[in-house]
């Protein structure tokens, strides 16, 4: 009987085998699976909110064909994000199973896999962008040494993307073409003015007359800095007649000095950055030219102008090879000129700069003052600098057991023994602070002026840690009302705000991140008591995962290793290159990711792997505009 029975088992399990074909194509199951797994799926837990005329959220779900992941590649990322995150189904709606959701899951994750190979040759082009404010600053401040700041009255630049050097926002106004040329003279002036600067330019130029050969090399080298480059047959020629035509009107030597050094600081050359246009078909890759290279490498690091070394290796050619582009963004982050990479990238990631907008309500927070808004702006930065000079892990950005605080931080996070107005380096025991989500700077950032804003900081941690931005809220939904205490604690007041279940979907997630940091008040001070009400830290993220303490939800966030490590990868990655990423960037950003788990998520793996990916070597493709 036993061998009958494994006789008939085994002849069960064939015919099962059989009915699958065996060389049936990759295409072909994902075409069956989606009739067979991923329409029901849909069907099921889906289409009662996304079809119709007005679906949740604008997305429109179409169950009557398998979706082309081509031409909607964002939107089932984003459709992945959510239910692999349990955020999808609402909490209140059926739910999956486990093995549902991952058989969805898995489908969806093949596809966009698939779709990103498919265009890992094809990458947009960066827009020809302008310098903006505090890189006009440092270029004029690197290439001529004079202490003026022009760029300071120029117009604000424009944000995309969360940064102020991305392309296609870095408009021309001509209230800014004006400014332009009104720092061209006052730039000029100042290094004319200043014997020093102008005789290391102009050697002999303490003389009345200048030969045309200390001219020559004096203007050579300051359009050659100025455009970055060796300069193009004839654009010397064309310098050394506009000092000429100045001199037959009369000019004196250095007026005349004047008049060119203005011409090279309002050319294109100097106030845009000109990257070799790909002379390359569609389907074809184009590197960056070696000083183009140069430029992308030091205005990414330094926000400036390339260095002497960097020239160098260019007119050598080496600076094309990835070894050598890895070594010099090591070099280039030890020095001082990286502070850059702190004040324009951390300060625009992290949102530092809202900080100087921040009003807290001086009858509830008497103790914020400037002092202390200052305080807490160094300190963040202060971190990030020493995480990046000695190559710690990204991760502590999440959690760690140090920070940087000077006496009047110290005094409003309840340290004692740091006294004077020196920063320096101390480690605690306390398990309630640790990492940059602790830090006076962002806790007070994402408050509003009376209170805490578990919104803004649970949204705060979406967008900069965890990289899934919410979305917009619905339309006409109020702000919540400052209530009065009787009506409960802000926890109460919250539950009964977001009662409308559209909003509940978001809101789970990010005000249960938020309330894992009401322990800060809005000016990031610790506290047990909001008012009389006693503060419950204590949450649950969507996939069951709980915590009843900040210290737990950071070690939440931090086990969450992948999700933090894309989305730092692809903001840095997004200000390097100066544009938006798209879905022809992920296989890169996935290769990224990966190099930095390979080496501990070391900080300096992180900006090695963006500077010898091919999106940062080569020039984007006509084919992918």
């Amino acid at each position: 009987m036993r061998a009958t029975a494994l006789l008939v088992l085994l002849l069960v399990c064939s015919a099962s085998e059989a009915s699958e074909p065996a060389d049936r194509s990759p295409a072909e199951n994902r075409v069956n699976q989606f009739g067979t797994e991923v329409q029901p799926f849909l069907r099921t837990y889906c289409t009662d909110c996304h079809t119709g005329d007005e679906p949740a959220g604008e997305l429109h779900l179409d169950l009557k064909r398998m979706p082309d992941m081509t031409q909607q590649f964002e939107r089932w990322t984003n459709i992945l994000q959510r239910v692999s995150g349990h955020e999808m189904p609402p909490e209140d709606a059926p739910q999956p199973s486990d093995r549902e959701r991952e058989k969805f899951v898995n489908w969806v994750e093949a596809g966009l896999d698939e779709f990103d190979c498919t265009l890992r040759e094809v990458k947009p082009r960066t827009t020809v962008r302008r310098l903006n404010r505090s890189e006009y600053n440092n270029v004029v401040r690197d290439l001529l040494g004079v202490d003026v700041y022009p760029a300071d009255e120029f117009p604000a630049d424009d944000v995309g993307e969360g940064f102020d050097n991305i392309g296609e926002v870095l408009s021309l106004p001509p209230l800014l073409m004006e400014k332009y040329l009104d720092a061209a003279e006052m730039v000029t002036e100042a290094f004319v003015n200043d014997s020093q600067v102008y005789r290391r330019i102009f050697p002999g130029a303490d003389t009345e007359e200048l030969s045309s050969d200390v001219v020559e090399s004096g203007v050579q080298w300051l359009a050659t800095g100025a455009f970055r480059r060796p300069l193009e047959a004839g654009e010397l020629d064309r310098l050394i007649d506009l000092y000429q035509l100045a001199r037959d009107h009369g000019a004196k030597p250095k007026r005349a000095i004047e008049f060119v050094s203005q011409a090279i600081l309002v050319s294109p050359h100097f106030l845009f950055r000109l990257e070799e246009d790909p002379l390359a078909g569609a389907d074809e890759k184009t590197p960056l030219g070696s000083y183009a290279m140069a430029s992308r490498l030091s205005f990414f690091i330094w926000s400036t102008l390339p260095d002497e070394e960097l020239n160098r290796l260019a007119a050598d050619g080496k600076l094309l090879e990835k070894e050598t582009l890895a070594e010099q963004a090591l070099r280039m982050m030890k020095d001082p000129k990286a502070k850059a990479l702190v004040e324009n990238f951390a300060g625009q990631w992290l949102q530092l700069r809202v900080l100087a907008k921040a009003t807290p309500d001086p009858e509830r927070f008497p103790n914020f003052d400037g002092a202390l808004r200052d305080a807490m702006v160094t300190e963040t930065n202060r971190y990030f600098q020493d995480l990046m000079t000695t190559d710690g892990s990204i991760l502590n950005f999440i959690d760690s057991d140090y920070t940087f605080v000077n006496e009047r931080l110290a005094e409003h996070y309840g340290m004692e023994n740091v006294e004077g107005e020196q920063f320096r380096k101390v480690r605690f025991d306390d398990e309630r602070r640790g990492g940059m989500l602790t830090h006076a700077s962002i806790l007070t950032l994402t408050s509003n002026p009376t209170r805490t804003s578990p919104v803004k900081r649970g949204k705060w941690i979406l967008e900069n840690i965890l990289g899934t931005p919410p979305p917009p809220p619905p339309p006409n939904v109020p702000e919540l009302e400052e209530g009065d205490e009787l009506l409960g604690s802000l926890r109460e007041r919250m539950r009964q705000h977001r009662e409308n279940p559209s909003c509940a979907v978001c809101h789970r997630k990010m005000d249960a991140l938020g309330f894992g940091f009401e322990n800060f008040d809005a000016i990031g001070a610790w506290r047990d008591k909001d008012g009389r009400y006693e503060i419950d830290p204590a949450g649950e993220l969507p996939g069951g995962r709980r915590f009843e303490k900040t210290s737990e939800l950071r070690d939440i966030l931090k086990s969450n290793s992948r999700e933090f490590t894309r989305c730092l990868t692809r903001k840095l990655l997004t200000y390097s290159l100066g544009r938006a990423l798209s879905s022809r960037d992920q296989c890169e950003v996935d290769d990224i990711v990966n190099e930095v788990e390979k080496h501990d998520h070391r900080f300096s793996s992180l900006v090695v792997a963006i500077v010898t990916s091919d999106t940062f070597r080569f020039t984007g493709d006509k084919g992918a505009e």
